[in-house]
């Protein structure tokens, strides 16, 4: 059983689990990365700290992948979060849990964890190709045979710009280069481990997506996920840098009789942008409207979710017997930042001028109904230079959860953002990367 030639195409998290899990069980294994160095995605991860797990108990990483949680059940259970971070201390690597279990290397240097990934990749013979692409996949008679390749020159290499669209075909694009010196590189086995497209700087591409339509899978359309939103009201504009704590965020789609369903619920931080909003509540609910996107989607903000509408009132009334004789945008200092004071007087449609005095019941109730209720309106989200990652890839289910193998070429596997699997931020996408290399790895 051992002792086969595997080629791992990628060399990012699960491409380096994928090279290191096939070399332990004494296979010759080659580790084909584009970039002139491995890891360039992982060396951004969680703003170059590497957020490389979560600490949660197991079965809370299954509520925290958006998108097929159940396809990761075989994955999680052989390589799980605490097994992964056993892994890493065996390489060396020291690492501390912090708030939400996130688990992070305890220098706080992502380059700590391709340092030991990259370390034990060379104890184990793997045969690193950096500057190298994969021109396409050698398949004969539904098995994945080896491989096409060519070196990329640094001086004249640039990126192929990606285009996606609605009509996602890739395989156009399977002859892109030419006048160049190829490689033909046989194997027993193929585990494809490109990644997703988010952060094209960092060299993202589509290839992988490519050579699995040519294998004969189909490609969920891949979008960005876990990014910013932008909204349609030019108040935010105004607020551009105001960060809010402890406020509560739900999303909301209207249908087209206006009955509105909630389909996102958190509590949290979150921030004002030039185009809308940001913060880990806003790129966690990302992760959820994808498919209601082009509909009435609408963001609703409870600035003050410790407070139910009664208390909020008791509150508001206390504040107004302090300022009774300001007016209402001078009255709600202790109560809200100066500045969302004027953009939730204006909302509420109240006339800031007024003295507080003066202020009725019904105009009291419609002032707290503003502060627990601030709506915006989503007009889209933000593209591939700010997802995190990539949500839709190839579809899960023609891949066997237990091995990571194509169920249409034998010897062809799949693992990491490649696949149509994506999780919430906190660790759980590199979980996830790691659990279905260490599975392609070894098997």
């Amino acid at each position: 059983m051992n002792n086969k030639s595997i080629i791992v195409i990628g060399g990012g998290a699960a491409g380096m689990m994928a090279a290191i899990w096939a070399a332990r069980n004494d296979n010759n294994v080659i580790l084909i990365e584009q970039n002139e160095k491995l890891g360039k995605k992982l060396f951004i991860t969680g703003k170059g700290r590497c957020n490389f797990t979560n600490a949660c108990d197991i079965e809370d990483l299954f509520g925290n992948v958006a998108t097929n949680s159940k396809f990761m059940y075989s994955s999680f259970y052989s390589f799980s979060n605490q097994m992964v971070m056993d892994f890493f201390e065996e390489l060396g690597l020291r690492y501390k849990v912090e708030r939400g279990n996130r688990v992070f290397p305890e220098s706080d240097h992502s380059s700590d964890v391709i340092k030991v990934l990259e370390k034990e990749l060379r104890r184990l013979n793997v045969d690193i190709r950096l500057n190298t692409r994969v021109d396409e996949l050698i398949i004969d008679n539904g098995v994945a045979c080896g491989v096409v390749t060519h070196e990329i020159s640094t001086n004249t290499y640039s990126r192929d710009k990606l285009k996606i669209n609605n009509n996602t075909n890739f395989k156009k694009n399977s002859n892109r280069i030419s006048n160049v010196k190829k490689q033909k590189l046989n194997a027993d086995k193929i585990i494809v481990t490109t990644g997703g497209i988010s952060y094209p700087r960092t060299g993202a591409c589509d290839s992988g997506y490519r050579f699995a339509e040519n294998a004969g899978h189909t490609i969920v359309k891949p979008q960005p996920s876990l990014v910013p939103f932008e909204v349609k009201e030019k108040w935010c504009k105004d607020l551009m840098g105001v960060s809010l704590k402890n406020v509560g965020m739900s999303v909301l789609v209207k249908d087209h009789k206006g009955k509105e369903k909630k389909v996102f619920e958190d509590f949290g931080e979150m921030l004002f942008t030039h185009f809308g909003v940001s913060g880990p509540m806003v790129i966690k609910a990302s992760a959820y409207i994808h498919k209601y996107l082009g509909e009435d989607i609408i963001l609703s903000i409870d600035l003050k979710p410790a407070l139910s509408d009664k208390q909020l009132d008791e509150r508001i009334l206390r504040d107004f017997e302090i300022f009774r004789n300001k007016q209402l945008s001078n009255g709600l200092e202790k109560l809200l930042l100066r500045s969302l004071i004027p953009v939730v007087v204006d909302y509420s449609g109240l006339d800031g001028n007024k003295k507080i005095s003066e202020i009725t019941k019904e105009e009291r109730r419609i002032l707290g109904e503003s502060i627990k209720n601030l709506k915006m309106h989503v007009t889209g989200l933000r593209g591939w230079d700010e997802a995190i990652i990539t949500k839709g890839g190839v579809s899960v289910k023609e891949i066997d959860p237990s091995t990571m193998e194509s169920r249409k070429v034998k010897g062809l596997y799949f693992a990491g953002e490649v696949l149509d699997v994506d999780a919430l931020t906190g660790g759980f996408n590199l979980q996830v990367a790691w659990s279905t290399g260490y599975l392609a790895g070894i098997s």
